[in-house]
């Protein structure tokens, strides 16, 4: 598995159960070693000096269950280097910024598992680290408190800190990241924005026609229909296949309302990109 995170840049890690995620991460960070290959940060093979530097939440719970919310994010920070007075004011400063102010003297098992996740969350983030690499974060979370994790990650990538996470909300993932990996068998299947992602899949349009007869495309040499709703015609072009000799025969058999292609969503693209995986 090969890949580059770059400086402010969301990358979304993302492949079912058992694909490879935790353990790269795991190695990432020292946790497990590598069977071959090196993690490289800034140029430098990564030691114990660089990965005090990284922010890192695992998918399992880290905390200690019967200490105080903020007394423990106070421990850590010092853990990491900081001062008291210092580890005090960002324990507290996380504490307020992911909506735990009230909850700071609570213990760990008092807290629903949202709030156990906030508090893991302000774990990776109380050293002020130069790299976040985070298993799971919005696991088990409402939506209130997605939203709030995700502006804390997108606020830290345009301070320049690189972040890392896996999720299996490929919406969420899609919505957030500059970037995504697509991870099956410990190798990367596929990855890159979005948009680069979806290059490489099969091209589909729909074509609004006053007519919903769709009979002139099915007469085309590489072109599928794959539906018809209304007016409207869905067609899938195969490699090599003109969309423009798609449109001029539409335009033959009557005026056209639309032409558009049909940009598929992260959860397709990931669903293809494994079922390739598995055909290979």
């Amino acid at each position: 598995m090969t890949f580059q995170l770059d400086e402010g840049e969301l990358f979304g890690f993302v492949g079912g159960n058992g694909a490879g995620k935790t353990t790269a991460m795991r190695i990432i960070l020292g946790v497990l070693a590598a069977d071959a290959g090196e993690v490289r940060w800034r140029g430098e093979r990564v030691g114990l000096e660089t990965r005090r530097r990284v922010g890192y939440m695992p998918e399992e719970r880290g905390l200690y269950p019967k200490m105080r919310a903020y007394d423990q994010l106070v421990y850590l920070a010092e853990l990491h280097g900081i001062g008291k007075r210092a580890a005090r004011a960002a324990a507290g400063g996380w504490l307020e910024r992911l909506g735990l102010g009230g909850r700071r003297d609570d213990e760990i098992d008092q807290l629903s598992l949202g709030n156990q996740q906030r508090v893991q969350l302000a774990a990776a983030l109380v050293h002020d680290p130069e790299v976040l690499v985070l298993d799971e974060p919005f696991s088990g979370l409402d939506p209130v408190a997605v939203d709030i994790m995700s502006e804390v990650l997108r606020d830290k990538a345009a301070s320049g800190v690189p972040v890392l996470f896996s999720s299996h909300q490929l919406d969420l993932v899609e919505r957030l990241c500059d970037r995504v990996g697509i991870v099956r068998a410990g190798g990367m299947l596929a990855c890159g924005t979005v948009g680069e992602l979806r290059s490489d899949t099969v091209r589909r349009f729909v074509v609004g026609l006053d007519s919903g007869d769709p009979g002139w495309a099915r007469q085309l040499e590489g072109v599928t229909v794959l539906s018809v709703e209304g007016g409207r015609v869905h067609l899938e072009l195969a490699e090599g296949a003109d969309d423009q000799e798609v449109l001029a025969t539409a335009m033959r058999h009557g005026p056209v309302r639309e032409f558009s292609p049909i940009r598929p969503g992260l959860a397709e693209l990931y669903r293809t990109a494994v079922s390739e995986g598995e055909a290979a």
